[in-house]
């Protein structure tokens, strides 16, 4: 990690290049999809807002404050989500910040709005929550991501410990039904009912170890950690689990770019591309677990080597820098399926990735007083 100011710049500016961008794209009401409150906003803000944590600049927490304000309702009510999918709970995450800064009721009351949908969600018979309402019975790794942060900060925050039981008990099973045993990754969704297509009959399990679902989930379980008391039943659970993650990940980096595959375990194989927003997610993963003491020092050398692989994709366009090979949102599938995904430019999944990754490279490079 040492030195890591790459051609002339710092990973805080490199965040601040990001966040300019899609500023100067969208305004903060048009960020798509335009009036929902959903995660393709919320991870892209909530890696804004880790910015504006840093640098201080008012114009990140002004922007944040327009988008949700104009998708919360002046009663506090929140009308632009599907209380039938995780997706739209993740940007939740954002309005403890504004509440705390203005004492404004209507944050609490749609905090609590999104964490009763969290809490009376659809169940499988082994208490695992359905990722959406279309997708009865089944697991899938991103719903770690989108409800676990916003629970575990909502019961720090307001006292309601079910919520520490509730993410642990998620990411426990989780991987119980997801975990490879020979490879150590966890496969993209679990499907209680083996009903679905792309589920094996045995098991239940999807076929592939998608990149970005796994990357969703240490970066989850270490923001929960930031919140679950030191002392805390399974809190030592979920740090072994999410080390174990992270350290059968590093071992399926690509040699010579420092990147990770769309299919995790299958580089090489034909059809299979380096993706952009995996790497980010895994190399903030990697940054933080050694800076919270969960993963030792060695480790920051997959992290320094997916970052200057990021780093030297980026492109300049008018002076706004674009990252690209983001993967699209996608469904669970097979081989074929997730190699034929569309990719985009400064899509919100990457760009939200890669604002994760530049913000915990520079909380790293301060804690280690390089």
């Amino acid at each position: 990690m040492k030195n890591m100011v790459y051609k002339g710049k710092t990973a805080l500016e490199y965040a601040k290049e990001a966040n300019d961008a899609l500023m100067k794209k969208f305004a903060p009401e048009d960020l798509p999809p335009k009036g929902h409150f959903h995660y393709h906003q919320g991870v892209f803000l909530s890696g804004m807002q880790k910015t504006y944590e840093l640098c201080k600049e008012e114009k990140y927490y002004e922007y944040i404050k327009a988008w949700v304000d104009s998708v919360i309702a002046g009663d506090g009510s929140v009308n632009t989500f599907d209380k039938g999918q995780l997706d739209d709970i993740q940007p939740g995450i954002l309005l403890f910040m504004l509440y705390k800064r203005t004492g404004d009721d209507r944050y609490k009351k749609a905090l609590f709005t999104l964490l009763s949908v969290v809490r009376d969600f659809p169940k499988n018979e082994e208490g695992g929550f359905w990722h959406k309402d279309v997708c009865p019975e089944q697991m899938w790794l991103d719903g770690l991501y989108m409800a676990g942060p916003v629970c575990a900060q909502f019961a720090a925050e307001f006292v309601e410990k079910e919520y520490f039981d509730l993410v642990i008990f998620q990411a426990l099973l989780m991987e119980k039904k997801t975990k490879d045993v020979k490879t150590g990754l966890w496969y993209h969704a679990w499907d209680c009912s083996k009903k679905e297509s792309w589920a094996d009959p045995v098991t239940g399990l999807s076929p592939e170890f998608w990149g970005r679902s796994i990357g969703w989930v240490p970066v989850a379980l270490l923001e929960e950690l930031d919140f679950i008391p030191g002392s805390y039943k399974n809190r030592d659970e979920l740090i072994r689990l999410t080390t174990d993650l992270i350290r059968a990940v590093c071992k399926y980096q690509d040699e010579k770019s420092g990147l990770w595959y769309q299919v995790v375990d299958k580089g090489g194989m034909e059809g299979n591309w380096l993706e952009s927003s995996c790497t980010c997610l895994f190399v903030a993963a990697v940054c933080k677990a050694v800076r919270n003491g969960f993963l030792e020092t060695g480790y920051l050398e997959y992290a320094k080597k997916g970052y200057k692989g990021i780093l030297d994709r980026l492109k300049y366009n008018e002076n706004s820098v674009i990252i690209d090979n983001i993967c699209i949102g996608t469904g669970v599938g097979n081989y074929e399926h997730y190699c034929a995904r569309p990719t985009g430019e400064n899509d919100l999944h990457g760009a939200g990735a890669f604002l994760i990754m530049c913000t915990e490279i520079a909380k790293t490079q301060t804690y280690l007083n390089y």
